[in-house]
């Protein structure tokens, strides 16, 4: 559901900058002609297998008509040009949206909440740029705000685990300690209690910083750990961290 929406919302602002006729400089390589989408991914990078793979899948949808593995998804592409960056540390992102931003692009989107004061700073200094910002909140006029509502989808993955569980204990992995990834824990919490109202959920989160995302190793020793105390159901919700969830099992 997330991923469709953010293809949702990308087109959408999509076809608002072809309303406002906008036609910058770019890339020599680049089709002038089209509008131009930079996509700055979260660290993690956009093969994670979890929300930064999300927006590069919507983000080819809009570009080509088919998902990254070359599958149709259903939707027309909309012929735009599209360029991404995977920043290999937290002080390369603000750069690499600058370098879009300086090549006159159209549409600059930063992938992770963590990239909203970041994505902010730069809007202010290219007001007639547009920008969007996945998970983040912004009051600036030239930033969207690509925001879901976590919670509903996780109460259905609860409501599965429930019904899936033979010992009556599922796991919730969880990356950075904030409020976002509690709505997924909550969520989940809930959906499993609506079917077992005395189901035992063991939550656990691999940090507080930034490197919660990228700690593959963290999260299988969570994980084997949530096994260890009768988990045989885990949900994650910790980027690249999560895959360490299937490493233990």
């Amino acid at each position: 559901m997330k991923l469709w929406l953010l293809c949702v919302l990308l087109l959408v602002c999509v076809f608002a900058l072809f309303a406002s006729g906008c036609n910058r400089e770019g890339y020599g390589a680049d089709d002038k002609s089209k509008i131009r989408v930079g996509i700055v991914f979260d660290i993690g990078g956009k093969d994670d297998r979890s929300f930064n793979a999300a927006a590069w899948a919507g983000a080819r949808c809009a570009e080509t008509g088919n998902w990254p593995d070359g599958t149709s998804c259903g939707k027309p592409a909309l012929g735009i040009v599209l360029r991404d960056i995977e920043p290999g540390n937290p002080t390369s992102i603000e750069p690499a949206m600058r370098a879009f931003a300086e090549r006159g692009y159209d549409l600059i989107v930063g992938v992770g909440f963590a990239q909203t004061p970041i994505i902010e700073l730069v809007a202010k200094d290219y007001p007639n740029i547009r920008f969007a910002i996945v998970d983040g909140v912004s009051n600036l006029p030239n930033v969207a705000s690509l925001v879901f509502k976590e919670h509903e989808g996780s109460y259905l993955v609860g409501m599965l685990a429930a019904r899936t569980t033979k010992t009556g204990t599922i796991g919730f992995l969880g990356g950075m300690d904030i409020g976002l990834i509690h709505r997924f824990k909550e969520g989940y919490e809930e959906g499993a209690r609506a079917v077992n109202p005395n189901i035992r959920v063991i939550p656990n989160y691999v940090g507080v910083t930034d490197a919660a995302w990228n700690n593959p190793g963290k999260g299988k020793e969570i994980a084997l750990a949530q096994i260890s105390k009768g988990a045989d159901v885990i949900f994650t919700a910790a980027g690249n961290s999560g895959l360490g969830a299937f490493d233990a099992v």
